[in-house]
This record gives structure tokens, sequence and C-alpha cells, in this order.
């Protein structure tokens, strides 16, 4: 099987060319308001650099805007918190399992982290464990994290529930970090409500929904089944119009559910369909977080 971040960097190299690795870099320096940095090297401006960080000299000798680029000089810490019940096993809106879109979305921030000299951690699990994997640098290490979600979300798995994996956050996880939670679009009811309220109290949460296959407009002859309770969804049913209406309906509105509690929080979100669309819904989250920031 091919390394799991060989694809997420195959993937970043492809599409992201050198200004584009700047605005990341920036948007992701840019979530932990306040750290401490020494100064590295200059490379180009792009859109999103503080100005105050153009370096006017250079910028005059070289003929276009240069800005400072910084180092940590402490270690921040990133912590994935990843749903691997079988939920995430079903099908993304692409077509490919939603675990393949959570490795995609979860290893590019992990591999920025890395860049950046930041540590990279895991928890991970389903309604009935919960899996916490330790917070270390290194692209081996990374991969060992991605591996993780990979191999535990199948047909098997146990059910998905979110509310395990931030509870376990909460009591063992005191040091301020960046979370990023990696789940499927679902009801919060009030018990997961209190727990993200207090994670966000305490850490910067970031949060990305994978998107659902859409059973009603799975091709005819195929099988389309809940992979919750391995219900097949007869074709008469699947494609029949008045269903499709109520289906496209009813996630719509857990989706603005999902999305105005998370507002009402503070908690920046997107939500992303493939494993192609990962770069993008990244980078608009480390935006949204600098804006919010400001």
């Amino acid at each position: 099987m091919t390394a799991l971040l060989t694809k997420v960097k195959s993937r970043l190299f492809v599409v992201a060319h050198r200004k584009t690795w700047g605005m990341l870099d920036g948007e992701y320096t840019s979530v932990f308001r306040g750290r401490s940095l020494d100064y590295d090297d200059l490379r180009e401006y792009v859109p999103g650099d503080e100005v105050r960080d153009i370096d006017w000299k250079a910028t005059a000798r070289h003929g276009s805007p240069l800005v400072k680029r910084y180092v940590a000089t402490r270690q921040h810490q990133l912590l994935l918190v990843v749903d691997t019940g079988r939920g995430m096993a079903a099908q993304a809106a692409s077509g490919e399992a939603k675990w393949q879109v959570a490795v995609s979305a979860a290893g590019l921030l992990g591999y920025l982290a890395l860049r950046h000299g930041d540590l990279v951690g895991l928890v991970e699990g389903d309604a009935g464990s919960t899996r916490p994997h330790p917070v270390k640098a290194g692209e081996a290490h990374l991969e060992r994290l991605l591996r993780a979600v990979a191999t535990r979300t199948t047909l098997e798995s146990g059910d998905s529930r979110l509310v395990e994996q931030l509870r376990y956050v909460a009591e063992h996880y005191r040091r301020r970090m960046l979370v990023l939670v990696v789940a499927d679009d679902h009801e919060v009811d009030e018990e997961e409500l209190a727990l993200v309220r207090r994670l966000h109290a305490q850490h910067e949460i970031l949060w990305v929904g994978v998107e659902d296959a859409d059973p009603t407009t799975t091709a005819r002859g195929a099988t389309a089944y809940d992979v919750a309770d391995a219900a097949v969804l007869p074709p008469q049913l699947r494609l029949d119009r008045r269903l499709a209406q109520a289906y496209a309906l009813a996630v719509a509105e857990r989706r603005e559910t999902l999305g105005r509690t998370l507002e009402r929080l503070g908690i920046v979100h997107v939500r992303v369909g493939s494993s192609d669309a990962a770069l993008a819904a990244v980078f608009r989250l480390l935006e949204r977080q600098r804006r919010r920031g400001r």
C-alpha cells in the first residue's frame, strides 16, 4: 500500500506552487496568535501577510514586497480528533470512503504543522473505545497516525459517536493545543454541545465535516444501504423523486443546524466532499480562523 502521507504530499505539490505555499504557511502561523518567534529569512509577499512583517529595505532593493519569515522558538501541538467509527467507512460525496477524505484533510494540516516544527498527535475511536496516539514530530510519526485512521475505520467498527472522543480530549489534554476535529455531518446533542464548549474555552478548535454520498443519486441497479445497521434502501424508494427531495431537505437542515451551532460557539468549520477538495478546504479553514482572530 502506498504511504498515505506520500499521497497527501503528492496532491499538495501538484496543486500548490510557491505563492500558495507561502499563503498556507502564513495562514497556519496566524492560528497561534502571540507565539514566540525568531527571524528566519525573507520571502515574497502574498495576500494575507501582515503589513508589519514587510522588510521595507529589502523590498526597495528587490523591487517587489518581501516579508520576514519567522520560526517558532517553542513548539506547538496539533491534536487530530478523528471519528473512526463505521459511519466514516461509508461513501463520501465523491464516492470514495469518508475516511480517505478525513486522511487527506488531517494529513495536510499535520504536514503543515511538521513544516513549522510543531508536534502532531491523534485521538480516534468509535462508540466502544477511544484510542490516543502520542504527540510527536516527524513524517514517519504522521504516517503512523494516518495509517491508524485508515486501518481502524471499517464496516466492522463500532458506531460513530464523536462525543466519546471529545470527552477523552477534555479529560486528558490540559495544555492548550490546536485541535482539528474531523467527522461527518451529524446531530449535536446537549452532551456533545457542552463538551465542545468546554474544549473551545481551553483549545483552538477547527472543524472539518466530511460530506456523505447521496443514496438517492446512486446509479440504477446499484445497492445503497445504511452502514449503521446494514439496512438496504429499496430501489423503488431510492429512486422516488419525493423521497429524494425530502432526503435533500433533511440533510440541508442537519448541516445548517450543525453550522449554526459551531458558529454560535465561535468555532471555524468547513465541509469537504472529496480528497481532491481537501487542500482548498484546509486553506479556507485557516483563512477564516485568521480573520476571526483579528
